[in-house]
C-alpha cells in the first residue's frame, strides 16, 4: 500500500522536497499559501496534486510533513481553524521541516501528543540545490520509533539524516549549523575584501584557499557567485536573521552574550536588509562591506 503524505508548504526547499516523495512512489497532496508560486506549481508537474484547503491536503494522510518559513507559520497550519491537528487521524506522524528553534519545537511535540500525534523536528540544510537534487542533511529531533519511522522519508529528500535526541534535539544542532553558515559567510566576505585591498584577484582567493584547510562549503558554492555579483537567493537573507534570532533567544540565555561573531553576522546581515536586501541571497553579505552598493531587486 502507498504511503500517503501531506506537504504542507511548497516554497524554495518544501517545492522540491514534496517533488522528490512523489518521484520515490509516495501519493502527495501538496498545500500551498500562494498556490500560484512557481516552486508549488514545479512540484506539480512532478506529480504532487495540489489541493485546498489545509484539511483537504491532511484527510487520510500517513504523515503530514511541513516546511515554512517561522514559529507562527507551523503554529498556524497545525493549530488555526481547519489545521492539521484537527484534521489529521490519531496517530498520525507530524514531520516538522521547519527551523523553528528548540524552544517552539518542543511545545509542538507536546501540544500535537495532546491530539494523539506524533511529532519529529527535522530541520534541514543543504539550500535549494540540496532540495532540488534531494541530497540534503536532515537533523532530527523526538522519538527514536518516530525516527526510524521516518526513514524513507528522509531518504527521498535527503543524503544524510541523524537522529540528535529527544524533540527539539533537531533544532538545536540546526541552530548551530546556521551559527557556523553565517561566519562561514563573514569570513568569504572579508577574504574577498581583503584580497582587493591587496590589488590580488580575489577569483584567485577563492580557487586556491578552497582547496586548502580553510575551504568551506560557502568559499567554494558562494563564492563564485559573491564575484560575479549574483544575489540570486539560494537561502535569503531575511531568513537567516530569522535563524540567528532564534540562537540569540533561546534559553536559558546565560553565555549567550559570548556569542559575539553571530551578533556580528546578524548586524552585517541586518545591514543588507536595511539597504533592501531581504529577499537576496545570503551571498550579498559583500553589500555590506560596500560604501555605495550596486544591485538591483526584482
Amino acid at each position: 500500500m502507498t504511503t500517503s503524505i501531506a506537504f504542507l508548504g511548497l516554497g524554495t526547499m518544501g517545492g522540491p522536497m514534496a517533488a522528490n516523495l512523489a518521484k520515490s512512489g509516495f501519493e502527495v497532496r501538496g498545500w500551498n499559501r500562494t498556490p500560484d508560486r512557481p516552486s508549488a506549481l514545479s512540484a506539480r508537474e512532478a506529480g504532487v496534486r495540489l489541493v485546498s484547503p489545509i484539511a483537504e491536503a491532511v484527510a487520510g494522510a500517513d504523515i503530514v510533513a511541513i516546511c515554512v518559513s517561522d514559529v507562527d507559520d507551523v503554529d498556524e497550519v497545525l493549530f488555526s481553524d481547519g489545521g492539521a491537528a484537527a484534521c489529521a487521524v490519531s496517530g498520525t506522524l507530524v514531520i516538522d521541516f521547519s527551523t523553528i528553534g528548540p524552544v517552539a519545537a518542543r511545545g509542538f511535540a507536546t501540544r500535537l501528543a495532546a491530539e494523539g500525534l506524533r511529532y519529529v523536528d527535522a530541520p534541514v540544510t543543504g539550500g535549494d540545490v540540496g532540495a532540488r537534487a534531494g541530497t540534503l542533511t536532515i537533523m532530527a529531533g523526538g522519538d527514536k520509533a518516530d525516527f526510524d519511522a521516518a526513514a524513507s522519508v528522509f531518504g527521498a529528500v535527503g543524503r544524510i539524516a541523524k537522529h540528535c535526541g529527544p524533540a527539539g534535539s533537531g533544532q538545536a544542532v540546526k541552530l548551530c549549523n546556521q551559527v557556523l553558515g553565517a561566519l562561514h559567510m563573514v569570513a568569504l566576505t572579508e577574504a574577498i575584501a581583503l584580497a582587493r585591498m591587496q590589488k590580488i584577484d580575489p577569483a584567485l582567493v577563492v580557487d586556491v584557499c578552497a582547496s586548502g584547510a580553510a575551504g568551506s562549503w560557502a568559499l567554494a558554492n558562494l563564492g563564485p557567485k559573491v564575484l560575479a555579483r549574483d544575489f540570486a537567493p539560494g537561502f535569503m537573507i531575511k531568513h537567516l536573521v530569522k535563524d540567528l534570532r532564534l540562537v540569540l533567544e533561546t534559553p536559558p540565555g546565560e553565555g549567550l552574550d559570548a556569542l559575539r561573531g553571530t551578533m556580528l553576522a546578524k548586524s552585517l546581515l541586518e545591514k543588507v536588509m536595511s539597504l533592501g536586501g531581504s529577499d537576496l541571497g545570503t551571498q550579498s553579505l559583500t553589500l555590506a562591506y560596500e560604501e555605495h552598493p550596486d544591485f538591483a531587486i526584482d
